[in-house]
């Protein structure tokens, strides 16, 4: 993780500290790694990837007030974008609101329906019942088109939406997308799909398994998704 952040690297280094006696306040390990160079500077992202033009039935949004106390209790998703060679591919995520665990994603060539189907499919995988998941979504025709909800609703899945030009209702869906890109380094352009989907498997499971979040109490994904 060469760029976590450095609420999350102090707390992860704390117990080494102590048990070290080194005696370090968190102010003075940031102005640390200060005069080292190690302070991270976020990115903006530049590529829109939302189309929300289209025909197709647009739903409510359901998770305004709702804060889950379990997982598989709410879904959400976004697609970013992956420079590769000259051109983009798309990465598809699935993310557990609850845990903040990658449930399910798919680096495609286009922002055709398929990549976020397969991502879809993935989540529900192995799954049992699980009737009464709300999936929540920006207005993307990916998300509204007919296949896709079909596949919800023969799931008995709940639809939510974020208003038109909201980004703050799918606020931890675009921040996993930008902790993937700023912290795992996808922001970099890969000479070929193969790779561009390598790095993803390989940064997916590292998020999951070993990144803390404040919002849970600096557990990782897997530890709260297993609580």
């Amino acid at each position: 993780m060469p760029k976590l952040g450095g609420k999350k690297l102090y707390k992860i280094l704390i117990g080494d500290l102590k048990r070290m006696e080194i005696k370090l306040g968190r102010d003075n390990f940031f102005k640390l790694l200060g005069r080292n160079g190690l302070l991270i500077h976020r990115k903006k992202r530049y590529a829109k990837t939302t189309n929300s033009f289209h025909r197709f039935k647009i739903y409510d949004n359901l998770i305004k007030e709702l804060s889950p106390e379990n997982p598989d209790e709410v879904y959400v998703t976004d697609i970013t974008y992956i420079r590769v060679s000259d051109s983009f591919c798309y990465l598809s995520l699935i993310t557990d609101l609850y845990s903040r665990k990658i449930v399910g994603y798919d680096v495609s060539a286009s922002l055709n329906i398929e990549g976020s189907v397969r991502a879809l499919k993935m989540s529900l995988k192995g799954k049992g019942n699980i009737e009464g998941l709300i999936h929540h979504s920006d207005r993307g025709i990916q998300y509204c088109s007919k296949i896709y909800t079909e596949i919800l609703t023969e799931h008995k899945i709940q639809i939510s939406m974020s208003e038109k030009g909201n980004p703050y209702e799918n606020a931890v869906a675009e921040r996993v997308n930008g902790i993937l890109k700023e912290e795992f380094m996808l922001s970099e352009t890969f000479k070929t799909k193969e790779l561009a989907y390598k790095a993803t498997k390989e940064a997916i499971k590292t998020y999951n398994e070993f990144r803390p979040h404040m919002s849970i109490n600096y557990m990782t994904p897997n530890q709260k998704y297993a609580a």
